[in-house]
């Protein structure tokens, strides 16, 4: 007699099973004497004995070639590697728990006190606060302002952050509003030196950090025509504001940077950017209550759901002018250039967590009677990976290099041109980087990849916000555009100096000659492109606008790998890495333009396209 038996050992159900195997040759005291055995179906499922072995993470400074090649040949002689190592095991050993907390533990919403009074405070992890006192302690601020390693100092505080950001449960996002507003207090004369000095100590009970509190309901990107809030004049000077933001992250910070207009005497603003101006207000009175502050709502996300991101009314809100009236927007570009580069920084530091996990994963999971690592295939896509990482890092190395020169006022005019151009080029080339590496990297774990425990998912999601925050793509190719016409193409120039000299060490070198080639060629069809499209209607240009921000990075990222396998101390896989990434089309607007993608008909057709079948 067959018997299907679903059985944990429990007593009654060997009781209910012993009237149907009564005519069977198993009796009821076979089953009890089996149920005594582990390894029986009627005790416990069998499971096996084989577990994957879990990837491990170690220290990122140590495992990062590129990093300390880079910086052997920048900064060898600071004792920079050393002081990288140590902070790389701490980033492994303290604040990689740290972030998954805070990625457990969200934060909430508590509105109102026990005793009924509104309060809205935003309560997050323990983990968050411990963050905050590492990046305090670590100087993840401080260290750009201390400027102790001169023209390199962002070099170094970004290499740190480099390290931090992946493990930092998304810590970096108050870090770049904070090192943001610090600039831009400095930047207009250090008008707030008090809140200045907070935000760039090293000691956590005093140390701030700062919220960036920009976008409206109508905003977005167009803070000019997009900001409602309005600026109410007190008779001891301070203002009241009044309005409605719509997103703002890290809302539990100590103070804000936020954009209002001012109100003449009939209560009238003026209209589009002339009209705002930057104010700085503190977020918490001294009793511990919000400072005219009532929070809507947490936002829910995506993805960075460590960071606290909410709507909040501000109804007379205490702040005092920053700006001169009406020079809101002006002031605020150095703080977009800086979290334009933070962002860029987690970008290039995502990419390098999930190669570092994937090809130490490679070496322990085994199919099809081989290790992943022994499987060429594999490796070609890690590879691929590994020229993307390697490629954006450089980038991102040479953006802050230049920021560092700019504030150190070392800088030559090329440069400044150049930090202009290449701040929202690096942006926004990068977050695209990192959400089809990041997404690949995911994919080389199988299905591990894709369990929300393992803490993968949580790399894809966060990195997905990359390409939205500081602009989105479209809007920062725009900007390229934009300083592209505002320097009569003075930033090309540049730009195009810059690429010629930074190949002229590849010369030597009959192993780089394939990518020297290609890359003089794209340089070439790229100036020659840039020249005939300033005789075209507006319209064109815009239609080209991502695509020339996808070739200027191409084109600059190959020459940087050049220039770095052209080092006296290169290496094998630094020519191996120009050469594969030169393999590729570098100068996508030429050979769109060359298919017609941008002729005066591609808008009604791209129209047409879009909204086939859709009733308007």
């Amino acid at each position: 007699m067959a018997v299907r038996v679903c059985c944990r050992g429990n007593r009654v159900a060997l009781h209910m099973l012993s009237r149907s195997l009564s005519h069977s040759s198993v009796s009821v005291e076979t089953l009890s004497e089996l149920d005594s055995h582990t390894h029986t179906p009627f005790s416990r499922s069998a499971i096996g004995t084989f577990f994957q072995e879990r990837p491990l993470l170690t220290n990122p400074f140590t495992q990062d070639a590129l990093l300390r090649a880079y910086l052997q040949r920048h900064l060898a002689e600071r004792g920079v590697q050393e002081e990288l190592e140590r902070f790389g095991e701490r980033v492994v050993c303290e604040v990689e728990a740290l972030g998954r907390r805070c990625e457990l533990e969200p934060p909430v919403l508590q509105r109102y006190d026990p005793w009924g009074r509104r309060r809205d405070r935003i309560l997050t992890c323990d983990a968050w606060a411990h963050l905050r006192r590492i990046s305090a302690h670590e100087g993840l601020v401080a260290a750009a302002y201390e400027r102790t390693y001169g023209d390199w100092s962002r070099v170094y505080q970004m290499s740190k952050m480099y390290l931090f950001a992946p493990s930092a449960g998304l810590y970096t996002c108050p870090l770049a509003m904070t090192d943001g507003a610090a600039k831009v207090i400095e930047t207009l004369g250090m008008p707030a030196r008090k809140a200045f000095e907070r935000l760039t100590t090293r000691d956590d009970k005093r140390f701030w950090t700062s919220g960036q509190w920009m976008t409206e309901r109508r905003g977005g990107s167009d803070v000019s025509s997009g900001t409602e809030t309005v600026a109410k004049r007190q008779q001891d000077g301070w203002f009241k504001l009044y309005g409605f933001k719509w997103f703002t992250s890290a809302t539990d910070a100590d103070m804000t940077l936020t954009l209002a207009r001012v109100t003449d005497e009939n209560g009238r603003t003026t209209p589009g950017s002339r009209g705002l101006s930057l104010f700085l207000a503190e977020v918490w009175d001294s009793d511990g209550s919000s400072n005219g502050i009532e929070v809507q709502r947490l936002k829910d996300k995506l993805g960075t759901r460590q960071v606290p991101t909410a709507e909040l009314l501000l109804d007379g809100m205490n702040a005092r002018l920053l700006s001169e009236e009406g020079r809101g927007v002006a002031s605020i570009a150095n703080m977009l250039t800086i979290t334009r580069i933070y962002n860029t920084v987690c970008a290039v530091a995502a990419m390098r967590r999930i190669v570092h996990l994937s090809r130490e994963y490679a070496c322990k999971r085994s199919v099809f009677g081989k290790l992943l690592k022994d499987h060429a295939l594999h490796v070609q896509t890690l590879s691929r990976m590994e020229v993307e990482t390697r490629a954006a890092f450089l980038l991102t190395m040479e953006v802050c290099r230049l920021l560092g020169r700019e504030e150190n006022r070392s800088a030559s005019e090329r440069e400044t041109l150049l930090l202009r151009l290449m701040t929202p080029v690096a942006k926004l080339y990068t977050a695209k980087q990192a959400v089809s590496v990041v997404s690949e990297g995911l994919e080389s774990f199988g299905g591990q990849g894709y369990i929300e425990d393992t803490g993968l998912p949580s790399i894809l999601r966060d990195a997905q916000v990359l390409s939205i925050w500081e602009g989105t793509t479209n809007v920062l190719s725009l900007d390229v555009l934009r300083s592209i016409a505002k320097s009569s193409g003075l930033v090309l120039q540049a730009f195009c100096s810059d690429v010629q000299e930074r190949l002229l060490p590849a010369e030597s070198s009959p192993a780089l000659r394939p990518a020297l080639t290609s890359l003089r060629a794209a340089l070439a069809a790229l100036m020659r492109f840039c020249e005939a499209a300033a005789a075209r209607p507006a319209g064109a240009m815009e239609l080209s606008a991502r695509d020339l921000a996808y070739s200027l990075a191409r084109v600059y990222m190959g020459a940087l790998l050049l220039d770095h396998a052209s080092w006296e101390h290169a290496t094998h896989t630094d020519v191996y890495t120009a050469l594969r990434w030169c393999d590729q089309d570098l100068c996508p607007v030429v050979s769109r333009d060359a298919a017609g993608c941008f002729d005066s008909q591609t808008t009604a057709m791209d129209s047409a396209l879009v909204y086939d079948g859709l009733k308007l």
